[in-house]
């Protein structure tokens, strides 16, 4: 199988690679069907030959991920990037479970909250009803205190009348 990947050329602290294609088990440093064009990451500059890869890739060899990333970046190929790093095994684990007591501690501090909210909802009704009950006891007897004195009026009234006559 084929693969497009990078060869790095250049001085120490001055990296630059080549992109060539080469039988995908050989060694990078050795020798190769074709160079595909130069990187140079300290400037971002890429040299392509856009055909030619276009050809390799349509042939069937496999691009790296870098590779890959790259050529999405230059709009030879499109579609999503590919994560270039890999994550073992047991770091995935370890990583998986922090997530999980993440997710169950914020699950917890929100059911905490709904709780305190349901406490404040119920404990705040007993003390809204008192509010309400209180007023409407005010309030019968001072319409208690108008019928009381409505009477009185017309006592009077009928006093002044009787009085006339």
């Amino acid at each position: 199988m084929l693969s497009i990947r990078f060869t790095r050329v250049g001085k120490k602290k001055q990296p630059h690679y080549r992109i060539i294609v080469l039988e995908k088990h050989k060694d990078p440093w050795g020798k190769y069907l074709e160079l595909l064009g130069n990187y140079n990451p300290k400037t971002k500059e890429a040299i392509l030959k856009v055909d030619r890869i276009k050809h390799w890739l349509s042939v069937g060899a496999q691009a790296s991920e870098t590779v890959h990333n790259l050529l999405i970046k230059e709009g030879v190929v499109e579609g999503k990037k590919k994560r270039a790093l890999k994550i073992s095994k047991k770091r995935r684990t370890k990583l998986d479970a922090k997530k999980k007591a993440a997710e169950e501690k914020a699950q917890a501090k929100t059911a905490k909250a709904e709780e305190a909210k349901v406490e404040l909802a119920s404990s705040a009704t007993p003390q809204e009803e008192a509010k309400s009950e209180a007023p409407e006891a005010m309030e019968e007897p001072k319409q208690e205190e108008v019928k009381a004195e409505a009477p009185e009026v017309e006592k009077t009234e009928e006093a002044e009348v009787d009085k006339k006559e």
